[in-house]
């Protein structure tokens, strides 16, 4: 399963990539970012990418390197505003809502927009009243799309700053009623596990290496399978779904397949599918960039 942002996105669009780079538009915004997987050849000149471009990343020395942030430097070309707005109209009447753009030292731009099918999908398996939790949530697209559906959305990430931008997405968005949490995901899982709390949905999206707000420690390889088991006690045992994102390089959707039947025990009565989200540019070249692992109960 490979699966697609909808072309119908009109401000969004992968215009070209290659040879690490990959070149996007969000809005009327046009930005180059390094992009390892882009291992093949630009399809347009370099002199084409210089001229389409608002804004390009040039990484610092610690790029790439394990453990370390995609931390560097933002040269704009041309005029731009420092934050600005797109919206994503989606497939499902019902699911529209907007999202804050902006250059952070981090490569990241405030939405992953691979992950739009896993929008659609979380709209179309939440309703009114479920209660939803999305972990490691960044700026909100998920928490929106389950929002949007009438769920009850608690949204967690262990950054306040990124709580905030999240917030303002869903007052943008003409929305309310999502709970804003700033705690490690692992404290905030097992917390809720003894409380016998348990949601109709999850929703993780872990980075490869991280911190909680109290400077614990989280890394991908040594930390997964834990937080799986602490999902497993807080998710529904009937009637629920979970959708976990992986992008650490290495990881394959065997892999998470895998990993979340060993956490859940699984033995019947269950749905669970694994693929790719990627992009593909104007020219037709896909760009994975993300394991998806869905588990419906």
């Amino acid at each position: 399963m490979v699966e697609y942002p909808t072309e119908k996105w009109s401000d969004y669009e992968l215009l070209d990539s290659g040879q690490g780079e990959k070149l996007e538009r969000f809005g009327r915004v046009v930005m180059a970012r390094p992009e390892p997987k882009a291992l093949w050849n630009k399809s347009l000149s370099q002199q084409e990418w210089d001229r389409l471009c608002y804004t390009r990343f040039s990484p610092g020395a610690g790029f790439g390197k394990a453990g370390k942030e995609d931390s560097g430097t933002w040269h704009k070309l041309k005029e731009m505003d420092e934050q600005w707005y797109i919206r994503y109209p989606g497939l499902q009447k019902g699911l529209n809502f907007s999202l804050r753009l902006g250059l952070t030292s981090f490569k990241h731009v405030g939405v992953f927009p691979e992950q739009a099918p896993n929008w659609e999908y979380i709209y179309a398996h939440c309703k009114p009243g479920m209660k939803v939790l999305n972990l490691f949530a960044y700026t909100g697209a998920a928490s929106l799309a389950a929002k949007a559906a009438g769920a009850e959305v608690t949204h967690l990430d262990s950054v306040r700053q990124v709580v905030s931008w999240a917030k303002g997405n869903m007052e943008k968005s003409g929305m309310d009623g999502i709970r804003w949490v700033v705690e490690d995901a692992m404290k905030f899982a097992r917390r809720e596990a003894k409380r016998g709390h348990v949601y109709d949905g999850i929703i993780l999206d872990p980075p490869a290496y991280g911190h909680g707000p109290d400077g614990e420690r989280w890394k991908l390889d040594d930390c997964l399978f834990d937080m799986l088991k602490e999902v497993r006690k807080i998710l529904a045992p009937k009637n629920s779904f979970m959708v976990l994102n992986l992008y650490s390089n290495g990881y394959s959707a065997l892999l998470g397949e895998t990993v979340v039947k060993e956490a859940f025990a699984l033995k019947e009565d269950y749905k669970l599918e694994s693929g790719e989200l990627a992009l593909r540019d104007r020219f037709g070249k896909n760009l994975p960039l993300s394991i998806v692992v869905r588990l419906e109960l």
